[in-house]
């Protein structure tokens, strides 16, 4: 019997301490809140020099956020861009997320930068756009939801093609579709309400001034934009619940 590709989680960085120390690494949130099989799993961590086969040998990929910025034009983050571009070449499943999303969005011919109104965090309230309802990862989801978020960079102009399905007040590209196969999302569906608040506590000091503000912000288990990943996990076959 023929091995099932595997399921590839390109990493692009790490939770910082104090959440991996209360919580888990990004690795682990994908794996708990996607419901991921480990079983025909790689995960390959880019910033430390990990590398991936041919995007032909796994059946999709996800991509992690990072505290890296994407227009830092790191080494690794250039060369996963070249690597991304091939995989949509022969149509490989992508899932971007975050850094992920931006990297996206930057590797096929749009702007990326900080967001001219800063940085957006905390449990916020998204609207599904016109055209959602015939895609296939977002066709069940509500008129408005709710996501996690935390970022200071954002797709300021999505590439050639790229369809936008969801916005917040804050940002309006929270969800593009690229292609047939290419979807990013700028909110962090494997963030569950524990995480964000934690997010927001570390935010809060390192930014004493905002931290009033900060800790007034929601932190919410957001099981909708979960389902977004889930459903992506699910249509590759890697999924726990099969």
């Amino acid at each position: 019997m023929t091995q099932p590709k595997p399921l590839l989680i390109l990493q692009t960085g790490d939770a910082p301490e104090v959440i991996q120390q209360q919580h888990e690494n990004y690795r682990q949130m994908f794996i708990h809140q996607g419901a991921i099989s480990p079983q025909a799993l790689e995960v390959v961590h880019l910033p430390q020099g990990e590398r991936p086969g041919s995007p032909a040998a796994y059946s999709g990929v996800i991509i992690t956020g990072s505290g890296a910025m994407v227009t830092d034009r790191l080494v690794w983050s250039e060369w996963a861009a070249g690597w991304l571009r091939q995989a949509i070449e022969i149509a490989l499943p992508v899932f971007g997320v975050c850094y992920g999303h931006q990297l996206l969005a930057d590797a096929l011919g749009g702007e990326v930068g900080y967001h001219p109104q800063g940085i957006e965090c905390g449990t916020k309230r998204l609207e599904r756009l016109p055209g959602a309802e015939h895609d296939p990862l977002c066709a069940t989801l509500p008129a408005h939801f709710t996501a996690n978020l935390i970022h200071s960079q954002t797709v300021l102009v999505p590439p050639p093609g790229a369809q936008v399905l969801a916005r917040s007040e804050h940002d309006p590209h929270q969800i593009l579709r690229f292609n047939a196969t290419t979807f990013g999302t700028q909110f962090h569906p494997e963030f569950n309400g524990a995480v964000m608040k934690s997010y927001l506590r570390r935010q809060a000091t390192l930014m004493p001034e905002r931290q009033a503000e900060l800790m007034a912000h929601p932190a919410e288990d957001t099981p909708v934009s979960q389902g977004l990943l889930q459903a992506f996990v699910a249509g590759l076959g890697h999924s726990q619940q099969q």
